[in-house]
């Protein structure tokens, strides 16, 4: 039994050897409601207009990260991450070849840049698939948030917002600057707070906007989710 394990703990290592680069940065994402951790169905909030909620459903792009290091030298990748709280490892984000290093500052985009939401329909994270994707001419939904409010209208009481739209003046991409400590690390930590999505600048009242599932008042949850990411840690 204990050679076994150990075979086991031999080949885990290997595996991580094989899938994880040796010189990596890592992004891992934690999402929280306020003060609780996320909880998909079972955990129960409330908005700033203390109405409660529960959330089945959280996902949304990151694209287009940028790091910058204490010199100024910058180290960009154009990919696109699909971040799922049903996926966990989609929660950690891993960027091959960046060393470990002194970093002043970490940038993205919140949503699909331009560029590729007029490339039609891809693979990857960007496969139709993935259940993000409108069609041709409207592109990529960038955000996805799913749950139930007693305060909404809707049949069964859900809420669904579907954000997305990336042409004037209906554009929901949204940059994100998140300064770092002055310290060598390889690792970031960077909190999600679904509560500023709905609360920041603008209360998002579940009675009045119980579904916004196109571009029209995508704007006012896109500007929300802007103020929702924060750095929890380096390491």
């Amino acid at each position: 039994m204990m050679f076994r394990r150990f075979i086991s703990l031999i080949f885990f290592f290997v595996l991580i050897q094989i899938t994880v680069p040796a010189q990596s940065f890592f992004v891992q994402l934690f999402h929280t409601v306020g003060e609780k951790k996320l909880q998909l169905d079972s955990g129960k909030y409330f908005n700033q207009l203390n109405q409660p909620f529960t959330i089945s459903k959280f996902k949304y792009y990151i694209s287009n990260i940028c790091i910058t290091n204490s010199s100024g030298k910058i180290i960009k990748s154009d990919q696109s991450f699909l971040i799922d709280e049903e996926e966990e490892g989609s929660k950690k984000i891993i960027l091959p070849g960046v060393p470990k290093d002194n970093y002043r500052s970490i940038e993205f985009i919140v949503g699909v840049d331009s560029l590729h939401n007029c490339s039609g329909a891809q693979s990857g994270a960007l496969d139709p698939l993935n259940g993000m994707y409108w069609a041709w001419n409207t592109g990529y939904i960038f955000l996805k948030l799913e749950g139930k409010s007693p305060q909404s209208t809707l049949p069964a009481k859900i809420f669904e917002y579907h954000i997305g739209g990336y042409k004037f003046p209906n554009n929901c991409i949204r940059k994100i600057v998140l300064p770092l400590q002055s310290q060598t690390c390889s690792t970031i930590i960077i909190n999600v707070d679904i509560a500023k999505m709905l609360s920041i600048p603008v209360p998002v009242d579940f009675a009045k906007y119980g579904s916004i599932t196109d571009s029209k008042n995508s704007a006012l949850i896109a500007n929300n989710y802007a103020t929702m990411f924060s750095v929890l840690k380096q390491e």
